[in-house]
């Protein structure tokens, strides 16, 4: 049980005296002295973009993971619409895909034409639920998308059996979970195309970028066509074999990563681990914190997981308290911690309410999480004064509330 902190006194919101005068944000980058020479030594380099660090990120990364292949893409979102494309999705596809998610996992469907069809959660994980997948595939389902919500992994293995026996492509939007594991095997090597996003408040960042990570070495080089405007082979291969001639037997997108970010993510990535337990460390404290309020409840961590807490988040039993999740969150803010949500149910959104028929009951498990979930700020530069004010306003805010 946490001892250090006090749960006492008027509510920042009601006109009392703030936990902390500056807010702490929900998370946030890490950038050394290393990783910015990690850059510079590339701006002073012949290449700043399609050179050989990318190819050094790419081998680094796989080898992070366990996996053949990794291809460097722009951003996560790219990284799924460059997956989707490869495993053909199209017109009358469908892609079972979790509702709690950010919109990017549902968007790359749409890139390519496909439908996204929303499955429910489990309510303690508020991971994809594999039965409720299995009530969705139909004959035009293509691929099932888990996504490691918070950094925890789904349960591949009910996952991989339901894609093998309906010959089903299975997709990890492992954006989350850099860094985390499941059963032993790291994130990134769980399904047939693994997905990571590394903007500034993920578990390591190039500023913007993605990667894509599979066994498939055919597939590895078409994205890395799709990525390259479908061109068949990169400026700097033509550089070495001093052609100029080059051909596009598909169409692609603009979706490279540069050098100088590959540089980035290359020393980010050696850090990678000492970060993710950090990461554990303020999840381990908060638990503690919490385990005795009874109007707080972070989502349930698997035994056999290891969560690399890219958010930790808490669902307010909100028949103990006399508000709802946006008072608290109010409260929270008020206080000085930059609590955040995630996410909105995907269909929820105007545009897949217009265009999809969605709408509430669709996800009743994830709607109503929805309505009580928030995510506590967890990051490596946190200090422990950072980690004790925010355990301070959650007791304050929520004592504030009680019934």
């Amino acid at each position: 049980m946490e001892t250090t902190v006090q749960d006492t006194g008027a509510l920042a919101i009601s006109g009392g005296e703030p936990v902390r005068q500056e807010t702490l944000a929900y998370g946030g980058q890490t950038i050394g002295e290393d990783d910015i020479e990690a850059v510079t030594d590339v701006l002073r380099s012949d290449y700043l973009t399609t050179g050989p660090a990318v190819d050094a990120f790419e081998e680094a990364f796989s080898g992070f993971v366990g996996t053949e292949e990794a291809v460097a893409v722009s951003n996560g979102t790219a990284a799924l619409h460059t997956a989707m494309q490869a495993v053909g999705i199209g017109p009358g596809d469908e892609v079972i895909i979790p509702t709690i998610t950010f919109a990017a996992t549902a968007n790359s469907v749409i890139f390519e034409d496909g439908t996204p069809v929303f499955a429910d959660v489990e309510p303690d994980t508020l991971l994809l639920d594999p039965e409720s997948v299995a009530e969705r595939i139909t004959d035009d389902t293509k691929v099932i998308v888990g996504v490691d919500y918070a950094g925890q992994p789904c349960r591949y293995d009910a996952l991989r059996e339901l894609a093998d026996t309906h010959d089903l492509t299975l997709l990890d939007d492992a954006c989350h979970a850099t860094g985390g594991s499941y059963k032993g095997e790291p994130v990134g090597s769980l399904a047939d195309l693994n997905t990571f996003s590394f903007h500034p408040v993920k578990n390591m960042t190039t500023g913007e970028g993605g990667m894509i990570t599979t066994d498939d070495s055919e597939l590895a080089s078409e994205m890395r066509e799709f990525r390259n405007h479908g061109i068949s082979s990169t400026h700097h291969e033509r550089a070495e074999q001093g052609s100029w001639v080059y051909e596009i037997p598909e169409v692609g997108y603009n979706y490279r990563l540069t050098d100088m970010q590959c540089a980035l993510g290359m020393s980010q990535l050696e850090k990678l681990p000492t970060w993710v337990k950090r990461r554990r460390e303020i999840a381990a404290r908060y638990d503690a914190a919490f385990a005795g309020v009874d109007a707080v409840e972070p989502i349930t961590m698997r035994e056999n997981s290891t969560c690399a807490y890219h958010l930790y988040v808490i669902q307010l039993n909100l028949d103990m308290l006399s508000v709802g999740r946006e008072e608290v969150f109010d409260a929270l803010q008020a206080e000085g911690i930059g609590v955040n949500v995630h996410y909105i149910p995907v269909h929820y959104h105007p545009f897949y309410r217009k265009n999809f028929n969605t709408g509430e009951g669709l996800c009743p498990v994830a709607e109503a999480a929805y309505e009580r979930i928030l995510t506590l700020p967890v990051f490596p530069r946190m200090t422990e004064e950072d980690v004790s004010d925010t355990i301070r306003a959650v007791r304050k805010v929520v004592a504030g509330y009680k019934l």
